[in-house]
Order: structure tokens, then C-alpha cells, then sequence
């Protein structure tokens, strides 16, 4: 028998509640593109109309390792998002602001 998450939650101690909430956090601090889309609750072909191009050419551009910056702004905005570049070194981080707007 499946449980909705929500009965299950109830269910937990506020402890756990917290530990789970914090591991949520934790992973969606890193994410490929496609689950990124998908915890939006953005469909390859949702996304595809936002950005007035075809859903395969969304299923692409996510598999892709290599990509334009321009492109990767383009997906990211379409989504609600702002991109950001940040190179993080050994005594600190510094934002690239070449990119800001191309």
C-alpha cells in the first residue's frame, strides 16, 4: 500500500523532520539540468515554448556536458532562474562578472 509523503511526515518527530528537510536542501544544491527542470515543476516541453525552440532540442541541451554560457543563461532564465559564475579558490570566491549579460 503507498502512502502520500505527507502522512508519512506526520508521522516523524520534528527531528526527523529537520534531518529530512536539511538533506532536501543539501541536494538540491547540486542538480543536472533535467532534474533542476523537473524539481521546477518544468516539462522538456513547457520549457521548449518558453524558450520558442522545439522539446527535443530541450532533451539536447540537457544531456550536453559542454555548452555556450549564453545557452546555459537562456535555460536557466526560462526556468525563473538567474545564472551566476563563481570561482571558488582556497582563501575565497570571487563572482566572474564577464558573463553578466552577454
Amino acid at each position: 500500500m503507498t502512502h502520500k509523503f505527507s502522512e508519512l511526515e506526520e508521522k516523524m518527530s520534528p527531528e526527523s523532520r529537520a534531518r529530512v528537510g536539511q538533506a532536501v536542501r543539501e541536494a538540491l544544491k547540486e542538480l543536472p539540468l533535467d532534474e533542476l527542470r523537473n524539481a521546477r515543476g518544468l516539462s522538456q516541453k513547457m520549457l521548449a515554448e518558453t524558450l520558442g525552440i522545439q522539446q527535443p532540442a530541450v532533451a539536447k541541451m540537457e544531456k550536453r556536458a559542454d555548452m555556450y554560457i549564453s545557452t546555459l543563461r537562456s535555460h536557466i532564465e526560462a526556468m525563473g532562474g538567474q545564472l551566476e559564475i563563481t570561482a571558488h579558490f582556497p582563501d575565497g570566491s570571487v563572482r566572474i562578472s564577464n558573463f553578466s549579460r552577454i
